[in-house]
């Protein structure tokens, strides 16, 4: 019998080789279907643009398996970027910085070192997140707070409310509300030296959302008897009826706020039970018994021409009066303040409005803009037909965006000319 020749393995090496280039192919092939994603043409500097939405879509990503196995709470993982974003309370040449507390509420305090002729203004700043995420004391907002403080020689009171899922609305409101009725009282205002008729609030997101809730329940308030000058929201998320609205169509994939993500968020404020998720999923959490309230978000009737783009309204659908009955929350003008009626908007004071063209928030916003005009509130509706929603903090870092410098300082420009 003839003895069997050994068989080389030599070929064990091109074939080894094979599959790590096969791994690394693939490896670049995911890397690349994250961080590619549809950018429109009109937003400028793509490519930072899209690093940043990729970076948020994989944390979704590790807070969804996180979630799922148990180990921790979807918005607790998102809320890791606070952990990293946040900076310790630093004073400067220009301004005094201070965390402390306000009726029992922490807030991050900015006092101008500048001097100044008279009583000086100030500005209430609600930070954004979804009521779920966010700090004062996150990098991006200790910067905007700091500058606009320096910039406007103004007290700013940044408030750090209590967030989701730990706490539901009402407390997000209840605290920054909380706050404002006490640093409106005559003796603080007179012992930060500002001038009771130079009073703002402002907020960007969830954060403009509790500076319009804010607005309005100060107008209810007998207690209070120092009035706002001015109210200023940066993308605010306005209501929770009609999730569906052409800007959430045309927005639902669009960076950084996904339609997805804001519905996680809008059912987080209230609740941390999956059917109000679910049933505002598909737009069916709404009772026929309040379908009046359909008639402050109509958008066929609210918004501007070139923002219906050819979509055509469709009666809603109802849902459920369970989820109304336990979570009454997203019916309360506190949390949504469009369903405000037109008799109770009228008194608000001048009020600014930015909206972006590629958020799902826009229509929120422009409805807004309608309707105080409508009652005859003075508005200034700043629309970025090139931004998308969470530009204004895109100012620091790597991640700097002109736009976001641009609308920041129209902002400025806006509160040094009317507050």
């Amino acid at each position: 019998m003839r003895a069997l020749k050994p068989v080389s393995l030599g070929g064990a090496v091109p074939v080894d080789m094979g599959a790590k280039l096969l791994c690394l192919f693939l490896t670049s092939a995911l890397i690349a279907y994250y961080i590619y994603t549809p950018i429109p043409e009109d937003i400028e500097e793509p490519w930072k643009v899209m690093f940043a939405s990729a970076s948020f879509r994989a944390l979704g990503h590790l807070a969804e398996v996180m979630d799922q196995l148990g180990l921790m709470h979807y918005m607790e993982v998102l809320a890791l970027i606070t952990s990293i974003e946040y900076v310790e309370p630093t004073s400067d040449e220009n301004v005094t910085v201070m965390d402390t507390e306000f009726s029992n509420v922490a807030v991050r305090l900015y006092l101008p070192r500048r001097a100044s002729d008279g009583p000086r203004r100030a500005l209430l700043f609600f930070h954004g997140g979804g009521w779920c995420l966010g700090q004062a004391g996150m990098k991006s907002y200790d910067h905007l707070t700091r500058w606009t403080s320096n910039m406007l020689n103004a007290v700013v009171v940044s408030v750090n409310y209590r967030l989701a899922p730990k706490y539901h609305f009402p407390t997000q409101f209840e605290d920054v509300y909380s706050v404002t009725k006490f640093f409106l009282q005559s003796s603080v205002l007179s012992q930060y030296g500002v001038d009771p008729d130079r009073v703002c609030v402002a907020g960007d997101s969830a954060g403009g959302n509790l500076a319009a809730a804010v607005a309005q329940q100060l107008l209810e308030d007998s207690e209070v008897k120092t009035k706002l000058r001015a109210q200023a929201l940066i993308y605010p998320a306005l209501q929770s009826l009609d999730l569906n609205l052409p800007s959430y169509q045309e927005n639902e994939n669009k960076p950084i706020l996904s339609k997805s993500l804001t519905v996680k968020f809008w059912s987080e404020y209230f609740t941390s039970d999956s059917s109000l998720r679910e049933a505002m999923a598909l737009n069916r959490h709404v009772p026929v018994e309040y379908s009046h309230l359909f008639q402050f978000v109509n958008w066929s009737n609210l918004l501007p021409a070139e923002m219906k783009k050819g979509h055509v309204y469709t009666s809603p659908t109802f849902g459920s009066p369970e989820l109304a009955q336990k979570y009454p929350g997203f019916l309360d003008p506190r949390a949504a303040p469009l369903l405000m009626s037109d008799d109770r908007l009228r008194g608000l004071p001048l009020t600014y409005v930015l909206t972006c063209e590629h958020d799902v928030l826009r229509d929120d916003g422009a409805m807004y803009v309608e309707r105080l005009r409508a009652v005859g509130v003075p508005v200034t509706h700043e629309h970025a037909k090139d931004a998308f929603h969470g530009a204004m903090t895109f100012v620091l870092g790597p991640a700097k965006l002109a736009v976001g410098q641009r609308l920041f300082n129209r902002y400025i420009e806006w509160l040094n000319k009317n507050l």
